[in-house]
C-alpha cells in the first residue's frame, strides 16, 4: 500500500507514467548520477514528493544492498503506486538502457579507435560527477543544520572516505547511532507540538 502521508503537490502518477519518467532517466543518464536527475523529476519538476521525503529514501536506498539506481526507483513507485509502482520504476529504470548498452556494445569495438568517443565518454563522467557532487551537498546541506547529523556525517565521511573502512563495518557502526538520535528528535518535536 503505497504511503497516503506523502506530502507531493500533484496527482499520484499511474502505472504508465511511472515507467516512462523512469525509463527516460535512464536513458538518459550516462555516467553515473542518476540520483540528480530523479531528484530533478520526482521532487523539483513534477512535485511527486518532498525533498525530505526523497532525501530519506536515497538514504534507504544506499544503505540497502543492491544498485542505487535501482533501488530508488523501486522507493519511489512503492510510495506513488504500491508494489505495481515499485516493479513498474524498477523495469523503466533497468529495460530500456539495458537495450540500448547492448546495441553500443556491439558497436564500440569500431568506435573506440576514435578518439572522439572517448572524450565523450569522459565528458559524460565530468557532468556525472557534477551532478553527485551537487546532490551531496544539497543532502549535506539540509540535514547538518544540527550538530549531531553534522557528526554523523563527518564519522562516515572519515571513516570511509580518509581512512577506508570498509563501508558496511561504518554503516553497522553509525547506523544504529543515527537512527537513535532521529528518533530522539521525532519524539521530542512530537511531544512539544
Amino acid at each position: 500500500m503505497p504511503d497516503q502521508t506523502a506530502t507531493s503537490a500533484s496527482a499520484r502518477p499511474g502505472l504508465t507514467t511511472l515507467f516512462h519518467v523512469f525509463a527516460k532517466l535512464g536513458i538518459t543518464s550516462f555516467g553515473g548520477g542518476l540520483s540528480g536527475w530523479m531528484m530533478r523529476e520526482c521532487v523539483q519538476q513534477r512535485r511527486w514528493l518532498s525533498e525530505d521525503e526523497f532525501l530519506a529514501g536515497l538514504a534507504m536506498s544506499q544503505a540497502l544492498p543492491g544498485v542505487n539506481v535501482v533501488n530508488l526507483p523501486i522507493w519511489i513507485g512503492y510510495r506513488m503506486a504500491g508494489s505495481p509502482g515499485a516493479v513498474v520504476s524498477a523495469l523503466g529504470v533497468i529495460v530500456p538502457p539495458m537495450g540500448i548498452v547492448m546495441a553500443m556494445a556491439a558497436t564500440y569495438g569500431f568506435l573506440q579507435r576514435f578518439e572522439a568517443t572517448h572524450l565523450a565518454l569522459q565528458g559524460a563522467a565530468a557532468a556525472a560527477i557534477g551532478l553527485s557532487l551537487s546532490m551531496g551537498l544539497r543532502s549535506g546541506y539540509r540535514h547538518i543544520r544540527k550538530l549531531w547529523p553534522a557528526c554523523m556525517l563527518a564519522a562516515t565521511f572519515t571513516g570511509v572516505g580518509l581512512l577506508h573502512f570498509p563501508m558496511i563495518e561504518v554503516l553497522i557502526a553509525i547506523a544504529p547511532i543515527s537512527i537513535a538520535l532521529a528518533y530522539r528528535d521525532v519524539r521530542a518535536a512530537r511531544a512539544n507540538g
